[in-house]
């Protein structure tokens, strides 16, 4: 029986100079990185291969493990002919390559993850690109960067992003090198090559990553790191995600968390692969404590269970990281967990979200579905709802999550959840720096302010173009402790402050832009500043009755 076991070093030396290598992982979550390690190693050992090129489905590592051990190799050895470019939906885990790419020596790109994970499956079936309106408007538009993010990308265009337009309206195509090179990762291999992923946090896009490189016309070489083998044919065939055909070789890993845990900092636990399903009550053991973070995931949490209330039935919804994360545990302490169903963009429904270097994951989760599929839900407005947090916000509406001068995490997989959503709950703090707010007497007392201004004239990169939602109907609202605007045609409007707000100094001051100020402003509700809870509940079920 032919067995495609092999150890690392015979895999990788097939892979030759100028390869373009797709390689999986979100994080830690199914990132290969036994075998990114290895392959450093044989560039460092044998001169080869050289002058490679990465595409990555989300970040392939964290500070110090993957793909950041790589670059800080790099770094350290001054040694620059191992890798030409990157194309990486988010730097901010894989610090060492963002500074190569910040410092101009490799080729830098950023694309959201959505995109990326739909482009490798377009790439498979042998089309040119992902054809999209995703990013019109935005920094991935060709006319305002088109996600290049340093000269030599702007120079060599790698990977390029064009403005099409079909019967009249624009649409962007996204392109960049078929790869002849997939490095995936599961938990076992049966002797003849097929891939299980039973111990996985996600299974993310490894199938289509795969077929992307075995597409014609250049049929490539699929390496595969699992921690386990086991008897060929024993695989249950449902449980296989990557059948043997696909597959060239087969690398056990040892089982550590720098190599292969389930996460960043978690080796194995079935809570978190689904094999095991916590009671819900283990969860959230504490919920948050009264703090100007609670009082604007409330105001988010007040907004879905309204939705719920007037749409009648459940909702689905997105929740991104920050303040957006904490109103999970407002949804659960409010008791309407049942009525709201989240989802986390790797791939999991319902559960809790892992946070931090972790995040990607979620314990208690009822379902997992390839990465590409959930961004599906939220590219194509399948989703009810989504809240995510912001840096900036500009006059017209357009929101900047996280660049800044110097700064580049990368756009992440926050453009096509905010391009999708027909309801938009940007939540955040009004100001950014150092501040003391006061929440007692079921109301909020700013003592000190931060200095920084995140209502400003102009954003430094536009991620969510405010007037294309606009366009498309989206329902936008931006939420923070003292005041709640709505996004209207090319204008920001106030529409709610908290009790005892002065709107001049406390709001109007610390912009860069005035809003519109209608003739009567609401009040924020006296509840989302109370130690008891909202009773949202009894909110939800009394309109389900009726």
């Amino acid at each position: 029986m032919f067995s495609k076991v092999v150890e690392p070093e015979e895999a990788l030396r097939q892979i030759k100079d100028g390869s373009v290598i797709a390689v999986s992982g979100f994080n830690m979550i199914a990132t290969p990185a036994y075998l990114v390690n290895k392959l450093y190693e044989v560039y460092s050992t044998y001169g080869h291969p050289k002058n490679i090129f990465i595409i990555a489905e989300t970040c392939p590592g964290t500070p110090g493990k993957g793909l950041d051990l790589v670059g800080k190799m790099i770094i350290e050895n001054k040694d620059y002919d191992f890798l030409r470019g990157v194309l990486i939906p988010f730097y901010g885990w894989v610090p060492n390559i963002a500074r190569l790419v910040e410092e101009n020596i490799i080729e830098g790109y950023n694309w959201p993850i959505g995109i990326v994970s739909h482009w490798f499956r377009e790439v498979a079936a042998g089309r040119p690109g992902l054809l999209t309106k995703v990013g019109l408007g935005t920094m991935f538009d060709p006319r305002y960067g088109g996600g290049l993010l340093n000269s030599l990308a702007e120079e060599r265009k790698t990977c390029r992003v064009d403005l099409v337009t079909l019967d009249g309206e624009e649409y962007l195509l996204y392109r960049c090198p078929k790869p002849n090179i997939a490095l995936i990762r599961g938990t076992t291999a049966d002797e003849v090559g097929n891939i299980s992923m039973e111990h996985e946090a996600a299974v993310l896009n490894v199938l289509a990553i795969a077929q992307s490189a075995k597409a014609r016309p250049d049929k490539g070489v699929t390496i595969a790191q699992v921690k386990r083998l086991a008897r060929a044919g024993s695989i249950s065939p449902r449980n296989v995600q990557v059948p043997a055909p696909l597959v060239d070789y087969v690398v056990i890993a040892p089982e550590t968390p720098d190599l292969h845990g389930q996460t960043d900092s978690i080796l194995y636990d079935p809570s978190i692969s689904g094999e095991l399903i916590p009671p819900e009550r283990t969860l959230i053991s504490n919920f948050l404590q009264l703090s100007v973070r609670k009082v604007i995931a409330r105001r988010v949490a007040l907004e879905l269970a309204s939705m719920v209330a007037s749409l009648g039935r459940p909702i689905l919804v997105n929740l991104g990281i920050g303040i957006p994360a904490d109103v999970a545990s407002v949804i659960t302490e409010e008791g309407i967990n049942e009525f709201i169903f989240t989802t986390v963009e790797s791939g999991p429904f319902g559960g809790v979200a892992l946070t931090g270097p972790d995040f990607g994951a979620s314990r208690g989760f009822f379902a997992l579905i390839p990465m590409a599929d959930m961004f599906t839900n939220y590219e194509g407005g399948i989703v009810d709802a989504a809240s995510l947090g912001f840096m900036q916000v500009d006059e017209l509406g357009n929101v900047n999550p996280a660049f800044l001068p110097g700064r580049m995490p990368g756009a992440g997989g926050f453009p096509v959840i905010a391009f999708g959503a027909p309801n938009l709950y940007f939540a955040g703090e009004f100001t950014a720096g150092e501040r003391n707010i006061e929440i007692s007497g079921n109301t909020l007392r700013i003592v000190k302010d931060g200095k920084v201004k995140k209502f400003v004239k102009r954003v430094y990169k536009v991620v969510y173009s405010g007037s294309y939602g606009i366009e498309r109907g989206q329902k936008v609202l931006f939420i923070t402790e003292r005041a709640v605007f709505k996004l209207g045609r090319g204008v920001l409007e106030l529409i709610e402050v908290a009790p005892e707000i002065d709107i001049e100094k406390d709001i109007l001051t610390r912009m860069e832009f005035e809003p519109r100020i209608p003739s009567k402003i609401e009040y924020m509700s006296k509840e989302l500043f109370s130690e008891k809870p909202m009773n949202l509940r009894s909110l939800v079920l009394e309109a389900l009755r009726k």
